[in-house]
């Protein structure tokens, strides 16, 4: 099978349209941007507004060993594209045929000739094919040939540096989710599954929700103000990650002590909103002084989610 004829084309795809094509790892304020342009040249030609990417990361079998952590799963990829405008959602299945197209096979096979191409909407670092040889300056040569319009979109900036995925990572492994949530235009969320933990929240007076199951890349060490959302109401969440060195316990657990709820949510999945970064993991002298830092954790918390 050709790696075109691998390709899953959703049904309202496939009388094809204006494409843009990519990670979008994160969705953050540059892809934004880039999809209003795409949504534009779509509207303008009559036809839908196709985002077409990867699953998984090229790089997971380029170098498997320097794929980061990513920011959405596939299904919350689709999702934040969905929510900015994309009319549907493309998603390759990255294999090492797919990657061995030149960028001219690319282009021909995939794009127009599977995928339907009407126009193209890409920003000023775009690469394609193998070995990323294709750059704007072929493709823009390549959609001359088919007499298909191009759009290159300038990189978006927050204070002088270039919006990336990578520079978003950056700030969150370094606890900076306040600067990720600039980028991102929207907090940085992580979802998990709620699992049994050792209940020890409960018997201080602070039950918590124990998550595992988190695809995505989890902030450093610490203890963060969030939010959460369970059956359409919304509530602050304090949350700590990492051991809990005052009862001598090491083991990195991810614990979300839901305010203002009460109820079972064993088994059930739960998405937290970053908001800001409170304090690191502290080993406290005794269970009242731990007892009293919660308390002003929880203050805070609230203060930041009503903000």
């Amino acid at each position: 099978m050709s790696p075109a004829a691998a390709i899953s084309v959703p049904e309202a795809a496939r009388d094809g349209g204006v494409l843009t094509v990519g990670n979008f790892d994160g969705v953050h304020l540059g892809h934004r941007q880039m999809v209003d342009q795409l949504v534009a040249l779509a509207r303008k030609l009559g036809t839908r507004a196709i985002a077409v990417t990867f699953d998984p990361p090229p790089l997971a079998l380029l170098a498997p060993g320097r794929i980061p952590p990513q920011l959405t799963t596939r299904s919350q990829k689709v999702e934040l594209l969905k929510s900015i405008g994309v009319d549907e959602v493309v998603v390759c299945p990255t294999s090492h045929e797919l990657l061995s197209l030149s960028p001219e096979e690319f282009f021909d096979e995939i794009l127009v000739s599977r995928l339907g191409c009407r126009g193209i909407v890409e920003g000023p670092n775009f690469c394609f094919g193998k070995g990323r040889a294709g750059d704007i300056h072929m493709l823009k040569e390549l959609c001359a040939r088919q007499q298909l319009p191009v759009v290159i979109v300038e990189a978006r900036e927050i204070d002088g540096a270039m919006i990336s995925s990578s520079e978003i990572r950056s700030a969150l492994s370094a606890g900076d989710v306040a600067k990720a949530r600039k980028w991102l235009g929207r907090p940085y969320t992580v979802t998990g599954r709620v699992i049994h933990g050792a209940e020890r929240g409960r018997l201080l007076g602070f039950p918590t929700a124990n998550l595992g199951q988190i695809e995505t890349l989890l902030p450093p060490l610490g203890v963060y103000a969030c939010r959460t959302k369970v059956d359409r109401v919304s509530y602050p969440v304090a949350l700590n990650i990492g051991p809990n060195p005052t009862f001598a316990e090491n083991q990195l657990k991810i614990e979300a002590h839901l305010i203002g709820f009460s109820g079972d949510l064993y088994g059930q999945t739960v998405t937290l909103e970053f908001l800001q970064r409170l304090r690191g993991v502290v080993k406290f002298e005794g269970v009242d002084s731990l007892k009293s830092q919660l308390q002003s954790d929880i203050a805070e918390t609230v203060r930041c989610a009503a903000e």
